[in-house]
């Protein structure tokens, strides 16, 4: 909630749940990792979960040889803070339509 803009409604539209979890030390399950998460946004990013058409669920390692190029402000703190975190991005579904 502290990065969501204030005022800003939770839209009608069909979205894409895109998930990053960086670990430092023993990773969780990456299949345990979109629901909560998909739960928690309901009322703040969207209306209800059966809008989220698509989800991307990645896992990395904070200790592997990463490179990050242009990173968002809040993925650039998420890496300064030092810590495991999450990085989510929601953005517009793709074309339910087209299957590539």
């Amino acid at each position: 909630m502290q990065y969501w803009p204030a005022g800003e409604l939770p839209t009608t539209e069909k979205v894409i749940l895109a998930i990053t979890y960086f670990y430092d030390t023993v990773p969780m399950d990456v299949d345990n990792i979109p629901k909560p998460i998909s739960d928690a946004l309901v009322g703040l990013v969207y209306v209800n979960d059966d809008q989220v058409t698509d989800v991307v669920c990645r896992k990395r390692d904070l200790n592997s040889d990463m490179r990050i190029t242009n990173p968002s402000s809040v993925l650039a703190e998420g890496f300064s803070r030092g810590n495991e975190f999450l990085y989510i991005v929601v953005e517009g579904a793709p074309d339910q339509e087209v299957i590539s």
